[in-house]
């Protein structure tokens, strides 16, 4: 009995000890090399001594910030960031104990998120390449380009913390980049001359239920939550369980906005996937409570997914998020090349659309045609369709000479038959003679057809569209 009191009492001892000399724990996001969000109240968080007083001070300005850690050890604090910049900062977080990070940039930080084409890394996937790539990988040195990817993990409970590290842009890591999210962050830093942070947390095949909360699910009861790891029947598609083990890490980090790239895996439930995008949205710009944050998303490029639903309607979808979700914006992919292959190697073009989106409407940069066209009005001419787009008739639309061939028109019957088309401005002119009184125009309305219209004025394809609602 005694030589158990006194294992006890010693056990005692030791934990007091432990606590005494315990020192501060940051997340894996708060890291030498990290990049905070540049003119910004940004929060710093992470453990200390129970009840105990925690300072932090960036070296930019030397202003000590102060909070009390909870009964648990956790505390969280709001510190104010200048202008971005390439100059290196340290930043120390003290309990009595400091902890410094160094080599630290202010700029802009995105967070990057989806399936696998936003994962796929610069150097490709096995038998996929990116087109560029080696090229891109070779003169990628660049200071005021880092990336953060969290480590996979799904869960059915929330974390608190993730894996994973800081790396700068060079030959020897940018390979392992998000190539969607390096292109992106390339053409931010050459546009804005400030450094760029990629917060990138992906995961292939997932589904976007997967990247949602609880709460944001509670209106769509065709999505069950788990209850314990135990219930997770997919580890990247079960519902809440990446937002838990990827996103709740991270939550509350300073960015200035996010890019996503999913929707292959929910391709065949289009309906559903426009009021899920929404509560995703809405619930991520909550939770982070930074207002409407701007999210700019890829629309899925053309693939033979041999069966079920066309995912002509799962682009549709997509294109609604527009229209359903403030501060929203959609890349299209309609030119990617890739019918056989459901990673298009021209991320490239997905990364800087992408970026063209953040620069016209968040950084309020003018003069440069930044988003495809939609189509803006449908008139019929007798047995000419009239579709109007909503851009500028000069410099307007243009095929590049060559023939357009994925046009269909349907007349009362809802019978659709191939159809002629020509341009001019603004306009497209349909014709089918087998249609004497057109009703509804689709275009590229199936998963594979690539189209052939582009704007003159920043080459961007026009989407795969519809006018009907059969």
């Amino acid at each position: 009995m005694k030589k158990v009191i006194l294992y006890v009492v010693g056990m005692f001892f030791l934990s007091l000890v432990g606590e005494m000399n315990a020192e501060i724990k940051l997340p894996a996001i708060f890291a030498d090399k990290m990049v905070l969000q540049q003119q910004a109240q940004v929060d710093v968080w992470g453990w200390a001594k129970p009840n105990a007083n925690v300072s932090v001070t960036g070296s930019w300005n030397r202003k000590t910030y102060t909070a009390k850690s909870d009964e648990s050890g956790y505390w969280r604090v709001k510190i104010a960031t200048p202008a971005g910049g390439f100059t290196p900062y340290t930043l120390t977080v003290s309990d009595g104990k400091a902890v410094t990070l160094s080599d630290i940039l202010i700029g802009e930080v995105w967070l990057c998120s989806g399936q696998s084409n936003m994962e796929m890394p610069m150097k490709g996937f096995l038998d996929q390449p990116i087109a560029g790539g080696p090229e891109a990988i070779a003169s990628s040195a660049n200071n005021g380009i880092r990336c953060f990817t969290v480590t996979k993990m799904s869960t059915a409970t929330p974390k608190q913390d993730c894996t994973g590290q800081w790396e700068i842009a060079g030959p020897g890591t940018t390979q392992n980049f998000t190539a969607t999210g390096y292109y992106f962050a390339r053409l931010l830093n050459q546009t804005l001359n400030v450094p760029v942070g990629l917060l990138h947390t992906s995961w292939g095949g997932s589904r976007i239920e997967a990247w949602m909360t609880p709460r944001s699910l509670k209106d769509i009861p065709e999505k069950t939550v788990p209850a314990t790891d135990a219930d997770i029947k997919v580890q990247n598609g079960t519902p809440t369980v990446l937002y838990n083990g990827m996103i709740h890490p991270v939550l509350g980090y300073g960015i200035r906005g996010a890019i996503w790239y999913q929707g292959e895996s929910n391709r065949d439930e289009p309906a559903l996937y426009v009021k899920m995008f929404d509560a995703m949205v809405r619930e991520w710009r909550t939770l982070w409570n930074m207002g409407d944050f701007p999210f700019y998303y890829c629309q899925i490029a053309p693939y033979n997914y041999g069966g079920g639903t066309n995912s002509g309607f799962i682009r549709e979808a997509q294109s609604k998020g527009m229209k359903t979700t403030p501060n929203t914006g959609m890349a299209v992919l309609m030119d990617a090349e890739s019918p056989a292959c459901i990673h298009p190697p021209k991320k490239k073009d997905a990364g800087e659309r992408l970026a063209l989106w953040a620069l016209a409407e968040t950084y309020d940069i003018k003069g440069m045609q930044y988003r495809s066209p939609e189509l803006k009005s449908f008139e019929t001419e007798g047995r000419v369709a009239v579709l109007t787009f909503d851009l500028d008739a000069n410099p307007g639309l243009t095929a590049y000479g060559k023939e357009i061939l994925h046009f269909t028109v349907a007349g009362s019957d809802k019978r659709f038959y191939p159809a002629k088309a020509a341009y001019l401005g603004n306009k497209v002119y349909v014709f089918s003679p087998a249609v004497a009184s057109p009703v509804a125009v689709r275009y590229c309305w199936d998963d594979t057809s690539a189209t052939e219209l582009f704007t003159v004025e920043g080459n961007l394809p026009v989407s795969s569209f519809r006018t009907d609602e059969w």
